[in-house]
């Protein structure tokens, strides 16, 4: 394995036990090639979460690579969970994601709440 791979394989891990020590069923995809779904699901939440552990950021090519995923599965948002340089927790890592899909995990939320 690459260490570029180990790299990824390692920050994936990191985020799936953050998320599923939170009580959140984390689940790594399997790679697929051209029709990826991105690196991370939770079954029954409509997200995509895309894991990059790189030293330069591409905030741009992320973000579209996360709304390509999202698409490929099926699910309402993308997100980029990116490594923030010098700490291993992912509580202390970045979410990135567009206004509009901020917008729509907003109006998610709501919908959710208002269900109670």
């Amino acid at each position: 394995m690459s260490k570029q791979k180990r790299k990824g394989t390692t920050a994936e891990t990191a985020v799936v036990n953050y998320l599923n020590k939170y009580g959140y069923d984390a689940i790594r995809h399997p790679l697929s090639g051209a029709a990826d779904k991105g690196d991370i699901y939770l079954p029954g939440i409509p997200v995509v979460i895309e894991v990059k552990n790189c030293a330069k950021m591409e905030l741009s090519q992320w973000v579209k690579e996360a709304q390509t995923e999202a698409d490929n599965a099926k699910a309402r948002i993308g997100v980029v969970w990116h490594k923030k340089r010098g700490k291993t927790d992912p509580g202390e890592w970045y979410v990135t994601m567009t206004g509009a899909d901020f917008l729509d995990y907003l109006e998610h939320v709501e919908t959710v709440q208002n269900m109670r």
